[in-house]
């Protein structure tokens, strides 16, 4: 009941924070822009935390994967391919449906972090980026990318110690529910930090007609986004369902109806795992030994729909602030959201906070974000949805791999 209340309460503060942004912005311009610190402290909480969310939940996931042979590393290759995937997808639609392109409310000047960017080679995105000399200076300039490779190497030579490492490990799984309590506090802010984001960007635009050309924007941009879902989770994952598992997607789809259902109410892949375990090992009769793996490692580190969200949203600010991305930028975004979505936590809203490092690493400005916030609510439900559609068909294949049934429900 409290997680439902908490739930609720974000939905419909979300929906408050947005219509009394949208109103002091449009009638109040310069209340709105005074405002604004609202928005900037809410912003700085969230980049707090994207670093120790990120080293922490990487470097646990990969200690709990261990040495569980093939079946880990069929997981973990199988998460990594489709989220791989579904970021691909993000990236096309965005660019074919070009959602930001000619927007008045976020034109300006070419920051210039991204300027400084429009040299970066393809060498330096695949190589040189990836591996720090120095990660406190990598941590303290934000660049995550040598951040997550480290915390997956540090992650694997702990699960190498074995039993030596068993402090180590149920420190960073203290850890690990200590920022699950913070990010919790912060989420609790996020209406007044909408407020004042809203608020802001509306009254530097001139107030009342920004925001007809807001909900324009947005319109599509939530549609780019629920198109990229939808290809993904209605298309992409079935066949891979239906052609590696052996299965009927629609009767796998009739076995997790709850969980589904359940995903979508409360936006959160964590809260839903006792329902997606009930449905895959009870119902669709997935072997135990593979669902119980395979479905927990996936509310925490398989986030197709979350990585895809981001890819589109980093793009969309992108262009709606007039920015080219080169190709070697393309390719950041590319990595930088399949990474993240390792780090993004079962938790709803946890797209944000990954969001932040995505567009750190392609310099963009943390201020667009205030876009993507006013309707995240309703957007953190479809990919949530499609996050756990994810993880039970991820169970259905690696099952298949693994012992070589033959199961065709």
């Amino acid at each position: 009941m409290k997680k439902q209340f908490g739930g609720n309460y974000l939905i419909f503060g979300i929906i408050i924070g947005v219509l009394l942004g949208g109103l002091v912005g449009s009638f109040f311009p310069e209340t709105g822009v005074t405002l604004g610190f609202l928005g900037t402290l809410f912003l700085n909480a969230l980049k707090m935390i994207v670093l120790p969310l990120i080293i922490v939940s990487i470097t646990l996931s990969i200690m709990k994967v261990g040495n569980l042979g093939s079946l880990g590393v069929k997981t973990l290759i199988y998460y990594l391919l489709t989220t791989c995937i579904a970021v691909f997808i993000g990236i096309l639609v965005v660019n074919i449906i070009h959602p930001g392109v000619g927007s008045v409310v976020l034109s300006g000047e070419m920051p210039d972090i991204v300027k400084a960017k429009e040299s970066m080679s393809l060498f330096d995105v695949l190589l040189l980026k990836f591996i720090s000399p120095n990660l406190f200076n990598s941590a303290e300039e934000f660049e995550i990318l040598p951040l997550i490779i480290a915390s997956i190497l540090f992650g694997a030579a702990f699960a190498a110690l074995g039993r030596e490492s068993k402090l180590i490990e149920d420190i960073f799984t203290i850890l690990d529910k200590a920022i699950m309590k913070i990010i919790h506090w912060i989420m609790i802010f996020t209406p007044l930090g909408i407020f004042g984001l809203i608020a802001e960007r509306i009254g530097v635009s001139g107030g009342g007609t920004a925001v007809l050309e807001l909900a324009m924007e947005l319109g599509k941009y939530v549609l780019s986004v629920v198109a990229g879902l939808a290809i993904h989770g209605l298309v992409v994952l079935p066949i891979i369902l239906f052609l590696f598992a052996k299965r009927s997607p629609l009767k796998y789809a009739k076995h997790l109806s709850k969980a589904l259902l359940t995903a979508f109410s409360t936006a959160s892949s964590s809260a839903t795992l006792p329902l997606t375990m009930e449905g895959v090992i009870d119902e669709a009769k997935v072997n135990p030994k593979v669902g119980r793996f395979v479905l927990p490692l996936g509310a925490t580190i398989n986030m197709d729909g979350t990585a895809l969200y981001e890819a589109v949203a980093v793009i969309f600010i992108a262009q709606s602030y007039g920015i080219d991305l080169s190709i070697a930028q393309m390719v950041i975004v590319f990595f930088t959201a399949t990474l993240a979505a390792i780090g993004a936590a079962g938790i709803p809203e946890a797209g944000l906070v990954t969001m932040v490092l995505v567009l750190q690493a392609v310099g963009l400005p943390l201020e667009g974000v205030g876009l993507i916030l006013a309707i995240d609510w309703l957007l953190d439900r479809f990919r949530t949805t499609v996050n756990v559609w994810g993880d039970c068909i991820g169970a259905a294949v690696i099952e298949r791999f693994e012992d070589g049934d033959s199961k065709t429900q």
